[in-house]
């Protein structure tokens, strides 16, 4: 791998000329970001890249690559900081430390080693017009609210995973109260200095508001599927991964940390031997999970799969999964889902009744919600829909419709402009080429333009009629808990009654 151009591992930034005007200077805080593949950094990335091709001067404050292996990019080895020129936008990363074992103090570690190199070492970017920031990293947000009051500038985080709440519902080791003490009111420093605030899902909402931020400065703009539709054959890709036609494989991908409590996965592959689970990614945790799986023959450890080949694997599972900790209620929503739906596969996610995770699943009618870390159920609800081909087939075929009407790049992309424009005061900005990517927030329903490259979810849906109707998760363990819910036919739109406390507003169509 070449080593990244402008390197200094000594006193000075590496620089390059960029040499370009645009109608807005920008500055985008996000620790995670290209060439990082999978959870927050492909969002930073496609936000910068927007902004840039629409002519604003972009810079974006990062780390070096690191997720979700946990295991620092061989090609920044060494490197302190650095300036790159990625598609346009200009990069300055920061060195921070890189902890192989997650636990609170390791972590603490990370975020400090994140704040003292952004602190530091702070982007020469001249006066930007607006500061945004993805949290995590929460000291990457703390670094962004100096850096926006240094500038007298305004401030708009992005929030991907509650920071607070994550240090209580994680299982992270050390963590508990006063873990959560300490991330709690960073979290509320940087989210009480905020112009306005973006949340990914309504569900964030409650904890924002208890935390003093105004409900009438929340924003949710929901992440958007970043993945293209599966374009191979099933049956190819199946043998080329050495799956039968006949045989049944449950499929994870993306992160193995610990708040994914994928021990779930192991003990359902246990079970029952004719099931073969693939985990599929890296992570924290891919170590401990493969000495607990031992030898089991019917669990496979894939590493990442190729950009181009990622949604023909996931197409080619029967099932896919996504699995939290039972302590997991309001502090993320995965960011796989996205892709999930968009594969046309049916969805089992083994997550607490109510939060984020269960809530799309839901409302998408893509899937089943069954308990979290009970494998039984998990493996109930796997048997039921191999049993039905017609109903996994109509669950399927809803996710690529949702993911279309409601997680479209463009729409997901105008939603973020809109926050922006609102926390400047300026009217939302028109798409290049003169389209508006005019969308309505989650409380407004509609979404319009919103392909990410597809063919725009030009499907009629199922035509067997059918819903799945295990409302958050409300399961009893048996048949996976799923029941047939109303025959309408029709995809549940899910963003025209988010649910969201009065007050809180879409980014557009307010």
């Amino acid at each position: 791998m070449r080593r990244p151009s402008g390197r200094e591992s000594g006193a000075g930034e590496g620089t390059f000329s960029v040499g370009r005007s645009g109608a807005r200077r920008l500055l985008l805080v996000s620790t995670n970001y290209a060439p990082e593949h999978a959870g927050i950094g492909p969002y930073a990335t496609q936000i910068a890249e927007h902004w840039a091709r629409r002519g604003d001067e972009v810079h974006v404050l990062a780390g070096m690559p690191h997720y979700p292996a946990w295991r620092l990019d061989p090609a920044y080895e060494g490197v302190r900081r650095v300036t790159e020129e990625r598609a346009g936008v200009t990069v300055h990363r920061r060195a921070h430390t890189v902890p192989s074992r997650q636990t609170a103090l390791t972590r603490a570690l990370f975020e400090a080693s994140v704040l003292a190199g952004a602190v530091r070492y702070p982007p020469d970017t001249g006066r930007p017009d607006a500061v945004v920031a993805q949290l995590p990293s929460l000291a990457g947000a703390v670094a962004a609210a100096r850096l926006a009051r240094r500038h007298d500038v305004p401030f708009v985080p992005i929030v991907q995973d509650l920071m607070g709440a994550a240090a209580r519902q994680s299982g992270i080791r050390g963590g508990g109260r006063a873990a959560a003490a300490v991330a709690g009111a960073a979290e509320r420093y940087v989210l009480r200095r905020a112009a306005l605030v973006g949340v990914i899902h309504e569900t964030f909402v409650p904890a924002l508001v208890g935390s003093g931020v105004p409900a009438d400065r929340i924003r949710v703009v929901p992440n958007w599927s970043h993945v293209r539709a599966p374009s191979r054959p099933r049956e190819e890709t199946r043998a080329r991964l050495g799956w039968p036609p006949g045989g049944t494989v449950v499929l994870h991908c993306g992160n193995m940390g610990l708040k994914q409590g994928l021990e779930v996965l192991v003990e359902a592959a246990r079970l029952d031997p004719r099931v073969r689970v693939v985990l599929m990614g890296d992570g924290s945790r891919r170590e401990h999970l493969k000495a607990l799986a031992g030898d089991l023959p019917n669990l496979d450890f894939l590493p990442p799969a190729a950009e181009e080949d990622f949604p023909d694997v996931l197409a080619a599972a029967d099932v896919l999964a996504v699995t939290q900790r039972a302590s997991v209620v309001d502090m993320s929503v995965p960011s796989k889902l996205t892709s999930y739906f968009a594969a046309g596969r049916p969805v089992v996610a083994s997550v607490t009744a109510g939060c984020g995770s269960a809530s799309e699943v839901t409302r998408s009618g893509a899937g089943v919600v069954v308990p979290p870390e009970d494998p039984r159920a998990l493996l109930n609800a796997v048997r039921a829909l191999v049993a039905d081909p017609a109903r996994a087939d109509a669950l399927g075929a809803r996710g690529p419709v949702y993911a279309a009407a409601c997680l479209g790049r463009e729409a997901g992309l105008a939603r973020v402009d809109a926050l922006l424009a609102e926390a400047l005061g300026e009217p939302a900005r028109p798409a290049p080429g003169g389209t508006s990517g005019g969308v309505n927030g989650p409380d407004g329903g509609s979404t319009e333009g919103s392909t990410d490259g597809r063919d725009g979810g030009s499907t009629d849906g199922p035509d067997a009629g059918r819903t799945d109707g295990s409302t958050d998760g409300s399961t009893d363990g048996g048949d996976g808990g799923s029941t047939d819910g109303p025959d309408t036919g029709t995809v549940p739109d899910g963003r025209a009654d988010s649910g969201a406390p009065d007050g809180i507003k879409g980014a557009v169509g307010r």
